[in-house]
């Protein structure tokens, strides 16, 4: 704790503003760096989490940084442009108003264990396009990835510039209770209402990024469709905060959905290296109790794979289907995090839609259908951070896309030219000309 204090001190001590060519050059300096380091982070993260595929971690944890600085990069000297505003002549004569982008100063990152990488360093280039100072805040939950990835900050930029601070459960207490001029958080509901509250002290502005029960509205039940879905539910072995979290489909379709789905999964799978594990067996007691309850229930419960079954030595489930599920059950009042898809069904499509509105908007909301009407009246009466139209996910991909939610999942915006806004101080400039009558609203006033 005392050095998160002495890395702040100084880098608010430090803080200017930085020059376009200034700020391509800390996003070219950290693209290179996880480039560079790419076999260092596939490392990391087999090591905390014990199975990891490669090729995910470098889509995500390399590619998508590296992406998303590039990106940043290239449109930067629109983004720092001036907005112009209307002034009305009439009033103001040649007076100019418009919108200007200057840094916030210090911000902060409380970044999860579930993208260690992707889930600092990206929020990363929003702030140092923005023209920021930052310091990150690690998960101690994959203690391997918060090394290394002190490591890169610090081999990359000067402290004063870029720090990462590595601790546990006290220092997450301490990060946000500092006066940060921005301070971005990325976690579970709770968390998020314990950063707010310790932010509010200091009436920090924040955004938050705490995922939610994301909702698969399916109209048409097809194999493209829930390939879409259970290939999204396995990656990271559904530990990813806008994976869908449960289907909604016709009654008369589940069969179909269900061998639809076995189609989908090969035998093996969940033994391979292409199956993450589990992040820790306290993650893992919490998804198979959640199993457990369903069975007790007497719900019918499928594992998708032939033959497969939990391999506690890895930490591994198997892909599994719990059909229409009770409402109170943990695995529908809690988002999942794991490889486990409850599957409800529906008579009308607007009631699946009520059913998704009677719940906490969600950070993303998946609809299949090939009908494009369909595909609009279902976003047009539902409300989610994000959404996808006979796919999931995507949305949190796209560099260009800004990224965050609504309600319970979250607020603000981080990724593309939002995630510049979000992390600048917008300061509305007027500039006085010639020819006006602003004098009209000092008194003294003339009588009418």
């Amino acid at each position: 704790m005392a050095d998160l204090r002495a890395v702040f001190d100084a880098q608010r001590r430090a803080v200017r503003t930085p020059t376009l060519d200034e700020r391509r050059g800390h996003l070219g300096r950290l693209a290179a760096a996880v480039m560079q380091a790419r076999p260092r982070i596939e490392q990391a993260m087999s090591e905390d989490y014990g199975v990891h595929p490669e090729q995910l971690t470098a889509l995500t944890e390399v590619f998508g940084v590296a992406g998303q600085a590039a990106h940043a990069a290239e449109h930067l000297p629109d983004w720092m442009a001036p907005e112009e505003r209307y002034a009305d002549p009439d009033l103001f004569g040649s007076a100019t108003a418009a919108f200007e982008y200057q840094p916030k100063g210090v911000l902060g990152i409380i970044s999860p264990w579930n993208f260690p990488f992707l889930l600092s360093l990206g929020p990363l280039v929003d702030m140092l396009a923005a023209g920021n100072r930052v310091v990150i805040k690690p998960s101690e939950l994959t203690p391997t990835c918060a090394e290394l990835l002190r490591d890169l900050v610090t081999e990359t930029f000067d402290p004063d510039h870029v720090a990462v601070v590595c601790g546990g459960l006290d220092l997450a207490k301490e990060f946000p209770t500092l006066p940060w001029d921005h301070l971005l958080c990325t976690g579970n509901s709770a968390v998020g209402r314990e950063v707010a509250m310790a932010a509010a002290r200091n009436l920090t502005p924040l955004t938050l990024e705490l995922g939610g029960k994301n909702p698969a509205i399916v109209q048409t039940v097809d194999a493209e469709s829930v390939a879409q879905i259970v290939g999204s539910k396995a990656v990271k072995s559904g530990q990813v905060c806008i994976a869908p979290d449960y289907c909604l489909i016709p009654a008369t379709r589940t069969a179909d959905f269900i061998d639809l789905a076995r189609a989908h999964v090969s035998a093996g799978y969940s033994a391979s290296a292409d199956c993450t594990a589990i992040l820790t067996d306290r993650h893992l007691d919490r998804l198979l109790a959640m199993l457990d309850e369903a069975r007790a229930r007497g719900h019918q419960i499928i594992t998708l794979e032939p033959g497969a079954e939990v391999d506690r030595a890895t930490r591994r489930i198997p892909l599994t289907l719990i059909i229409d599920p009770d409402d109170d059950l943990q695995v529908m009042r809690e988002e999942i995090f794991g490889p486990v898809l409850p599957v409800k069904t529906y008579e009308t499509l607007d009631e699946a839609i009520a059913y998704v509105n009677a719940g906490d908007r969600p950070l993303g909301l998946y609809v299949f259908t090939p009908d494009d009407a369909v595909a609009r009246h279902v976003l047009d009466r539902t409300t989610s951070g994000g959404a996808c139209v006979n796919t999931c996910a995507i949305q949190g991909v796209l560099p260009s896309l800004g990224f965050g939610g609504t309600g319970a999942s979250g607020y603000g915006l981080h990724r593309g030219v939002e995630g510049f806004r979000e992390f600048s101080n917008q300061r509305g400039v007027f500039t006085r000309g010639e020819g006006d009558t602003i004098d009209a609203f000092f008194p003294p006033y003339a009588s009418s």
